[in-house]
């Protein structure tokens, strides 16, 4: 039994008076050197409150009902604490004031629980350092670690100190089958369920990582983009359906752009500015990472907003891909066009292959790091040095035989 005292004080928040001249009452429950505290939901007059006394006076009919209340709070807790005291394990000030709220100690939270704490506090953050995108994966990625439970465990929730390693591939196993997810997608899933133990563990939660002996398989993506002849193939080909045009259009300037679908849809003049070299870049937060971007606008890119004066034809997502497969088969291009392939194409064919650096394709890209761009596109730059040192080594073996 753990015999450390436990101590619970009632304060006023002084400076949240309201217009009935009533401050709230907080309560601060102190065990082992740490502090919670929490609201009561009580009111008081600061004027009827005995600190040394810990209770509302003079006597009268209010301050005997808030004082009952109060008491009741202090009782509860105290109840929480003993009940917490005939248990084996150690707990510390969150499990007193998780078991009086009535919900589970530390070493009963689920992985559902973690994941309503996890998705609770990050939905605080959207705007700050998550956006609503990422957020609702999270939460798409809850509803299907309770679906495995269910159907696998027959189950409504798991305690997270009784996940193990079975557990983890038993989950990697129902995506692959039941949900029928790709490598790609089961590789996401997976590591955002593992993104929840470690929050679990960070928050004391969780002590043993059930991922410590997994090794999640990362699927090895093939970039796809347009190489330099079949871009201008492209850039030359005019139709005479004006909806491939338009979206000949949209995905030529994607092309020298590198704006993602989301930039590209809500582009307005706004984002068109004069830059420190007086020259028009585009300004733009780019909502997958909340970065602001800032792009040259090449010649090609401002031939295309001329021609629509700054105003692109709006196109769903779904359309787009669509009639770019339409197109691909129209001029002969064999690969799977997206709109993300013109992204690819300004990283690779427009940049890196006019010897422009690494780092400032990252930065022109917006993405949140370096080593994103590098995963990405690091094989690409070591190929085209492959071909540069063949070409290299062509011109000494020339000036060898010319002597």
């Amino acid at each position: 039994m753990n015999n450390y005292k436990l101590s619970i004080l009632f304060v006023l928040q002084k400076v949240k008076i309201n217009k009935k001249g009533q401050c709230p009452i907080k309560c601060r429950i102190t065990f082992l050197k740490s502090r919670k505290e929490f609201s009561t939901g009580i009111f008081i007059n600061p004027d009827y409150w005995s600190s040394s006394k810990q209770k509302a006076l003079p006597d009268s009919k209010e301050n005997n009902i808030l004082n009952n209340k109060l008491s009741l709070i202090h009782q509860q807790i105290d109840k929480a604490f003993l009940m917490l005291q005939i248990l084996p394990n150690d707990f510390d000030v969150d499990d007193i004031y998780r078991k009086y709220k009535g919900e589970d100690s530390k070493e009963e939270i689920t992985i559902l629980g973690a994941y309503d704490l996890h998705n609770e506090k990050t939905k605080k953050l959207i705007g700050i350092d998550f956006n609503q995108l990422s957020w609702s994966r999270y939460v798409e990625s809850r509803r299907k670690v309770a679906l495995f439970i269910t159907k696998f465990y027959k189950k409504k929730d798991i305690r997270l100190k009784d996940l193990d390693l079975k557990f983890i591939q038993d989950l990697e196993y129902f995506f692959k089958t039941e949900l029928n997810l790709k490598q790609a997608t089961v590789y996401r899933s997976i590591q955002r369920v593992k993104k929840i133990i470690q929050f679990a563990i960070s928050e004391n939660y969780l002590k043993k990582d059930p991922f410590h002996f997994y090794k999640n398989k990362k699927f090895k993506t093939v970039i796809i983009y347009l190489t330099d002849k079949e871009l201008k193939r492209l850039e030359q080909h005019n139709f005479s359906q004006k909806r491939l045009q338009q979206v000949k259009d949209l995905f030529i300037f994607c092309c020298y752009t590198g704006l993602a679908y989301t930039e590209m849809s809500t582009l307005t003049s706004n984002n068109i500015e004069i830059g420190f070299d007086d020259k028009e870049w585009i300004q733009m937060i780019r909502k997958k990472t909340n970065k602001k971007i800032s792009i040259p606008v090449l010649p090609k890119a401002k031939e295309i907003l001329d021609k629509y004066n700054n105003k692109l034809p709006t196109i769903s997502n779904q359309k787009f891909n669509s009639y770019l497969k339409e197109i691909s088969e129209l001029i002969g291009i064999d690969k799977k066009l997206t709109h993300h392939t013109a992204r690819k194409t300004f990283a690779t064919t427009v940049l890196l292959f006019n010897n422009v650096p690494m780092e400032i394709v990252s930065e022109l890209l917006g993405h949140s790091n370096m080593n994103i761009t590098q995963s990405h596109y690091g094989k690409i730059v070591q190929s085209k040095v492959s071909k540069e040192i063949i070409n290299l080594n062509k011109k000494l073996n020339v000036k060898k035989d010319t002597k």
